[in-house]
This record gives C-alpha cells, sequence and structure tokens, in this order.
C-alpha cells in the first residue's frame, strides 16, 4: 500500500444511478447523471495493489465426449433458424415476423382431442387407470392403422410400432442397424437422417470441400432427373433413406420410380427405410405407400405419422411399419430386434395420444384431417401462384406442403437472410438439407392464412 498526501487542487466525481434489469415493474423512472463539483482540500488516497486472485478451478470428469458428437456441423437446422429468427427479434422489435420456416402446424388439433381428454380423466378413476403399455402400441390402434393405410397390401397389425413420432422412430432404426452399415440418402433431404447416422458412426467426417460426411452415399435429386435419383450411378449400401413426398422438395416419385428403387434394394440386399410422413397430401395418383409396390415387404420399412395430418406436432404420435417377411443377412427378423429395442429404449407412446390417433382413423376423424391437410394445401397454392407470377422457378406445392424456390447462382443462407431482413418472413435455406439444395429455400405452408397471404405481399414487394 502507498499513501499520497495533497493529491489534486480539485476533483470532479460523476455519481450515477442504475437499475437491475430483472423484476422491474412495469411503469419506468429516468435515473439522472448529475456532476458535482467538490471545493479542493487535503485528502490522503489510499492506493490498494490487489494481488491476483487465484482461477477458480472447473471440475471435469474423465470421461471422453462421444467423437461422433464432435462430426456433426453446427446445430440441426431448425434450432439454427429458430436462434437466428430470435435475433432478428430482438434487433427488429416492432416487426411482425411470420414464420413460413419449420414445418409446425398451426391449425387447432381436431376434436379428437374429446376422445383424449375422455382417456385422461379415466385414469383418475380405479376402473380407468392403466399403466405401462405394450411397447409395440395398442393392438386397437394398429388394427386400426393397418386397416385404414394398408388394408390392401398384405400389413397386418404386428406389423406396426406406435411411438412418439416419425422422427424418433428414425433415430431407434439406427439402433436397430448399428454404427457398421452403409447408408445412402436423398440429396436434399430431411437432415434428421445425415444427422442420427452421424451420431451414430456410421460415417467419415465432413469434408468442407464438397459439404459432405465421408462414407454416406448422397444420391442427387435435381430438376433434371425430376427429383428421383439416377439409380445406374449409386453405390450399393446397406440402408437406403427415402422420402416422398419429399421434404424438402415437395416432389413424389411415381409407381414406376418405386418399382425401380424395390428392384434396385433387392438386388444389392439393401434396406428401404421409407418416410411418408406427407402421404395423405397427394392428390396425383402416385403410391401413397411403399408396401403399394411388389416385394417391397422383403426389403422395406415405412415410418409415418399424425404430426402433419392431425397437427400432433406436440402430442407426438407415430408409426413405423416392420413387414415380417424382412429379414437380416442371416435370416433373423428385423421386426424381433425392433422389438428388443422399443422395449429397451421405449415404454410405448402415451395412452392420451393413442386415444387420439384412434379418433382421427375413425370416419369422423379421416374427414377432420382432409379437412385439416385442404387447409394447408390451400395455403400452398396461395404462395406457388406467388412465386410465379414474380417468374421464380419453383418445384412442390401439388403433393407436398412445401414449395420448393429457386435461386441460381446465389447463397440459400445469403437468401434467407435477404428475405428475413427485408420482409420479416422466415423461411428455410435449401443448403441445410444437404449439398444439393444449395440455391433453394423451402417455403412452409404451414402457418395462419393471414399470415400467408401478408407474407406473399412482402415477398412481392421484395422481388417484384
Amino acid at each position: 500500500m502507498s499513501i499520497t498526501k495533497n493529491f489534486a487542487s480539485s476533483i470532479s466525481i460523476s455519481i450515477s444511478s442504475s437499475s437491475s434489469a430483472f423484476f422491474v415493474p412495469t411503469t419506468s423512472f429516468v435515473s439522472r447523471v448529475q456532476n458535482v463539483q467538490f471545493p479542493a482540500k487535503s485528502i490522503e488516497l489510499c492506493k490498494c495493489v490487489a494481488t491476483p486472485q487465484e482461477q477458480e478451478s472447473v471440475f471435469k470428469t474423465k470421461v471422453s465426449r462421444n467423437a461422433n458428437m464432435e462430426k456433426l456441423q453446427a446445430g440441426y437446422l431448425f434450432p439454427e433458424i429458430a436462434r437466428r429468427r430470435k435475433e432478428h427479434m430482438l434487433k427488429h422489435p416492432d416487426a411482425k415476423v411470420i414464420s413460413l420456416g419449420i414445418g409446425d402446424t398451426t391449425l387447432p388439433i381436431p376434436e379428437v382431442t374429446s376422445a383424449m381428454s375422455k382417456r385422461l380423466l379415466a385414469l383418475s378413476t380405479g376402473e380407468g387407470h392403466s399403466g405401462y403399455g405394450a411397447e409395440q402400441g395398442e393392438k386397437p390402434l394398429r388394427a386400426a392403422i393397418a386397416s385404414t393405410f394398408y388394408r390392401e397390401f398384405g400389413i397386418e397389425d404386428d406389423d406396426i410400432f406406435v411411438s412418439d413420432g416419425a422422427k424418433c422412430d428414425i433415430s431407434r432404426l439406427q439402433v436397430v442397424f448399428g454404427s457398421n452399415v452403409t447408408m445412402a440418402v436423398q440429396d436434399p433431404s430431411y437432415p434428421a437422417y445425415v444427422d442420427s447416422s452421424v451420431i451414430m458412426g456410421q460415417t467419415g467426417q465432413f469434408q468442407k470441400g464438397v459439404e459432405k460426411y465421408g462414407n454416406i452415399e448422397y444420391m442427387r435429386c435435381t430438376p433434371e432427373n425430376d427429383f428421383f435419383p439416377d439409380l445406374s450411378t449409386v453405390s450399393r449400401t446397406d440402408i437406403i433413406f427415402f422420402c416422398s413426398p419429399n421434404n424438402p422438395t415437395g416432389a413424389v416419385a411415381t409407381r414406376e420410380q418405386l418399382t425401380q428403387l424395390v428392384k434396385f434394394a433387392k438386388d444389392n440386399g439393401s434396406i428401404i427405410v421409407y418416410d411418408t410422413a406427407y402421404g395423405l397430401y397427394m392428390s396425383e395418383d402416385n403410391p401413397r405407400t411403399i408396401f403399394e409396390i411388389p416385394g417391397a415387404k422383403e426389403v422395406a420399412i415405412e415410418t409415418s405419422s399424425f404430426s402433419k395430418y392431425a397437427g400432433f406436432t406436440g402430442v407426438r404420435l407415430g408409426w413405423t411399419v416392420v413387414p415380417k417377411q424382412l429379414l437380416f443377412s442371416d435370416g433373423f427378423p428385423v421386426a424381433k430386434d425392433c422389438y428388443r429395442i422399443v422395449s429397451t429404449c421405449f415404454s410405448g407412446a402415451s395412452n392420451i395420444a393413442q386415444a387420439g390417433a384412434l379418433a382421427c382413423l375413425s370416419p369422423e376423424g379421416l374427414k377432420a384431417m382432409q379437412e385439416v391437410i385442404g387447409f394447408y394445401k390451400e395455403n400452398t397454392e396461395i404462395i406457388v401462384e406467388t412465386f410465379n407470377s414474380l417468374g421464380f422457378k419453383l418445384y412442390g406445392g401439388k403433393n407436398a406442403p412445401y414449395v420448393w424456390v429457386h435461386f441460381p447462382g446465389r447463397s440459400s443462407w445469403d437468401v434467407f437472410s435477404e428475405i428475413l431482413e427485408k420482409t420479416h418472413v422466415v423461411t428455410t435455406p435449401g443448403s441445410g438439407f444437404g449439398p444439393g439444395g444449395e440455391g433453394f429455400i423451402r417455403v412452409s405452408a404451414f402457418g395462419h392464412r393471414e399470415n400467408v397471404i401478408e407474407a406473399s405481399r412482402r415477398f412481392k414487394q421484395l422481388y417484384q
């Protein structure tokens, strides 16, 4: 410590007040800053020299991080979009931001909620209480799914696994397959296929130059090949992920194309994981299930969901079909391993959600779901008309609630940022679905009608 006497002939001290940002009442006050002059006087100033404080140590375990997690690039696509949207809203607090990005439903769930409510209230009674359910799903629901969607194709209720959503099933299937399989995916495609493969250790490192992971077969889907890959150029893999109607392009595979795909899988001894989460949006005469194709039960698994049919995105209820005819190379049924995984990693879907799903498959429920789908298809038509009027080349929009808009020569993220900054509308950059999506954006029809109309007006104002 050192002491200096008779320091300064005058001293100016600024006094200010501040308040905490937390728990502030709605009425605000303004603190004033005052400069107060004090007359000079003899003072003693103590100068304290503090010794450096020891840096607080951080405890770390001796458990290594899963090296496969380190391979993942940035954040998962949709949380990253949500993060950028939040930043934009902080920057423009008065703007009305419209989200046509993430495929989340906005219409209320149909009146099937009364069946869910009834099941919920019954749980409070001795007669209606139930504990753990069947891991594979309640038999009446499985029977209804088989009857509604697969009656003519030889799929039975014991081929069906009810779940908490198709996305969850994709990851559980990866556990069934393990880390020693090779896989192929449409490019562009729903990012959960690739990310779950990375996490399972099926892939190599991310290759920055080509924006791909090693050991994944990217089946390029472009306007030139009608968004169906040229299978003659695709290498043999164990697993083939395929989505129709496709997310994000909105393209749908024809009967002839799916026949080619099933033959390709048979010739190579591969398993197709067929995602048909948007099957009921189809308005053209194309297969709504892979099992319409002869021989598919020997090479295919199909996954679907009530999320986009009945607004169950938060309720969480889906299903996966694993035919008993589907066998591993040693002859062991794939369905038996699937049952073991759901028994080990899952205790069955919520019985309340299953009650709602069963109601969805009643005549009244099916009609209500078609009305929901019809509303979103009308939204899609508005978006298609908007970009057509602006002279853009676009795809999809007929058989899926997504419009795939081409911005040739431009970065998808740059277009995303331009639209967000200038119109306050959230879309989805195409490159988030794989390198084949570069130069495109996906516009979702899952929105309130007034928001879709307003977003279309803003698009026209920006690009006319």
